[in-house]
């Protein structure tokens, strides 16, 4: 895509005078008071309301589950500028950049498709589940949000099938923007860094009929990474969004409506999205283009009950020359009813149904036979939290859900809570979950034109997941509060890539099992009034077999794609009510399928609120140094030291 028209620390400085320029010598008497992550107690953050584990409001203390919430706050301190930049933040997650756009994205491991994304983490912004029937995983280049819209971020690790169906196996993430009512006034962001730029706007305001509205819009401009060598990696890009949101209320009922537009130019780095032999060192941009819109309403109803009906269209064109392209269309319906409470019993339930048509374009490399396609997904769900005694919880549910690929799957769920104080509770869960074969597993044909090498996947199945978890959330002192979760998974039906001699092609197949155990922690101590410490850590060990038959001993690299434990550990210091210091360390295992070697990076960020509605931040990333984190050191982009000014104005 070019170099830019001046230097990066040439738009750096200019954006650095810019802002101080800026109305910044206010008078002290003038500066209002910010309230900050310093300003919100232990007990308060204890107390943050989640939506992800029951689909309805509860304490974030008395989720039995593993689940760690980014909030509104977090991202704003954390100087991030994109979306798999703000999840770094969530310990339970593992956060792999690939290329300048592209990332692998996972939890609890099994990282395993061949593709380079995980396919076992279910993502959902608003309701509207980002998944790809084209290889059960997100393309992340294509979600874009405007970060200082977004609400909190809801990271569950561990199985969700009961409440958000296939694919959640190792993981859910849930993203909810901020209601329009929430947005009024007007903002302005400038990012420079010494790789690239963001601007982003947005205006809000309420019309005559009492409805909350906002518009925004974001660009993003990224140069071209380092490859290991010090060579420049072909993977610059241009991205653009633009969307609006409405809310309003009618006595008992809320209504919202959502909507983006976005459009991506990416330079596309070798070897591709999709290795395969004969795909060419040289490869064309990736074109990622979509829209879409969700309607929401929801009703109180008396006791404590509620209806909720949602809907959303989605549009989506990718294009990866020459490899392939891809127009999606997906329409999906949802219903939910939240009982009022019926003696201990707490039930909600609730459908869905999910339309698609996929449309792709083929090509010498690769092919998806057949080219066109019509999906249909519908699940019906029911949830029981039965109140045993005042201290003691049991969480019963159940999901049906149909797939084209292997019909009717069943995900039952059980969970026991104890909630021994306010500020204690313990919790044990068993369930089954289910990542149903995508097209990549059942009809991908390699080359594109016979005679064929690879065969699609006429045998696939779903792989399934046994899980067992047992977790501790509490808060054990007024300035300490932590969560302990232990994990084990039993895996069956994973899938394999399969040599038959007499008929000289492969197939995929499902002949691999393995189980997976592990720990995760994370915790927020207040050293002081104005200084808090957060850490996370985890550690897994995965061993994986084949069945009889299977001859992929390359499967069994699977496990090697996962790093056998991960740390950070935050500390935010408030200078004072203006001034705050951010300071990340995270350290990652190294990986062995392909080599990739352990690392640690530090990131910092200092910000200042100069006047009320007009902040200033200086960031750094990696200032430690370069280091890998996904894929062979031949095509891997280096996450080299990076160095941004922001300037945030809100009037």
């Amino acid at each position: 895509m070019g170099n830019p028209s001046f230097p990066a620390r040439r738009r750096l400085a200019l954006l650095l005078c810019a802002a101080l320029a800026l109305p910044a010598a206010a008078e002290e008497r003038d500066m209002a008071r910010t309230e900050n992550l310093a300003d919100l107690s232990i007990e308060e953050l204890a107390n943050i309301q989640v939506m992800s584990v029951s689909k309805r409001p509860e304490r974030l203390q008395d989720a039995a589950a593993a689940v760690f919430v980014i909030t509104a706050e977090d991202i704003r301190r954390s100087g991030a500028a994109t979306l798999p930049e703000v999840l770094r933040m969530a310990p339970n997650l593992h956060v792999a950049r690939i290329s300048g756009f592209s990332y692998s994205i996972s939890a609890r491991g099994m990282n395993q498709s061949g593709n380079s994304y995980s396919n076992k983490l279910l993502v959902l912004i608003d309701g509207r589940s980002v998944y790809s029937p084209l290889f059960s995983g997100v393309f992340w280049d294509a979600q874009e949000v405007l970060l200082e819209d977004v609400a909190r971020i809801e990271v569950i690790s561990g199985p969700g099938g009961v409440l958000w169906g296939l694919n959640a196996v190792n993981g859910v993430i849930n993203i909810t923007t901020r209601s329009a009512r929430e947005t009024q006034g007007s903002l302005a962001v400038l990012q420079a860094a010494s790789d690239g730029a963001t601007a982003a706007f947005r205006h809000g305001g309420t019309s005559t009929g009492g409805i909350a509205w906002r518009a925004f819009g974001k660009t993003t401009y990224r140069e071209d990474s380092e490859l290991a060598s010090g060579a420049p990696m072909d993977d610059s890009y241009r991205r653009t969004l633009v969307g609006a949101r409405a809310d309003w209320e009618r006595g008992a009922d809320r209504f919202s409506l959502v909507g983006n537009a976005y459009r991506g130019r990416f330079d596309q780095p070798a070897p591709g999205e999709i290795a395969a032999p004969g795909v060419p060192t040289t490869l064309g941009g990736v074109r990622s283009d979509g829209v879409n819109l969700t309607a929401r309403w929801e009703r109180a109803l008396d006791g404590g009950g509620g209806l909720m009906a949602q809907a959303y269209f989605d549009h989506t064109l990718r294009r990866a020359d020459p490899l392939f392209g891809e127009r999606l269309y997906t329409t999906d319906v949802q219903f939910q009813h939240t009982l009022a409470a019926i003696g201990n019993h707490r039930i909600v339930w609730g459908a869905n149904y999910r339309h698609s048509r996929d449309r792709v374009d083929n090509s010498a490399v690769i092919a998806f036979l057949p080219a066109r396609t019509t999906q249909q997904w519908a699940s019906l769900f029911a949830q029981d939290e039965i109140a045993l005694n005042q201290d003691w919880y049991l969480t019963l549910g159940s999901r049906l859900e149909y797939n084209e690929y292997t019909g009717v799957e069943w995900l039952p769920s059980a969970r026991l809570s104890w909630r021994l104080s306010p500020r204690h509770a313990f919790w044990a869960a068993a369930s089954r979950t289910v990542r149903a074969p995508s097209r990549l597993d059942a009809e991908a044909y390699l080359p594109g034109r016979p005679p064929y090498l690879l065969r699609g996947g006429p045998r696939v199945r779903g792989e399934v997941a046994q899980v067992f978890e047992l977790g501790y959330r509490g808060q054990p002192a007024a300035p300490l509060s932590y969560s302990v979760t232990l994990f084990h998974h039993d895996y069956d039906h994973l899938r394999t890539t399969e040599y038959d001699p007499a008929r000289t092609f492969i197939t995929f197949d499902s002949l691999m099992e393995g189980r997976s155990s592990g720990i995760e922690a994370w915790g927020s101590w207040q050293v002081m009034p104005r200084w808090r410490l957060s850490a996370g850590w985890t550690a897994m060990h995965q061993k994986l077999k084949l069945k009889p038959g299977s001859t992929d001993v390359s499967a069994l690299q699977v496990d090697a794609r996962d790093p056998a434990h991960t740390a950070q550990l935050r500390s935010l210091y408030s200078i004072d009510d203006r001034r705050d210091v951010e300071v990340t360390v995270r350290k990652v295992a190294g990986k062995s399928a392909p080599e990739v070697p352990a690392y640690t990076a530090l990131d910092a960020r200092f910000g200042w609120r100069i006047r009320p509605g007009l902040e200033l931040s200086l960031t750094g990333e990696n200032l430690t140094g370069g280091h890998g984190e996904y894929g062979t050191v031949l095509y891997r982009a280096e996450a080299e030291r990076r160095l941004g000014v922001k300037v945030m104005w809100e009037y």
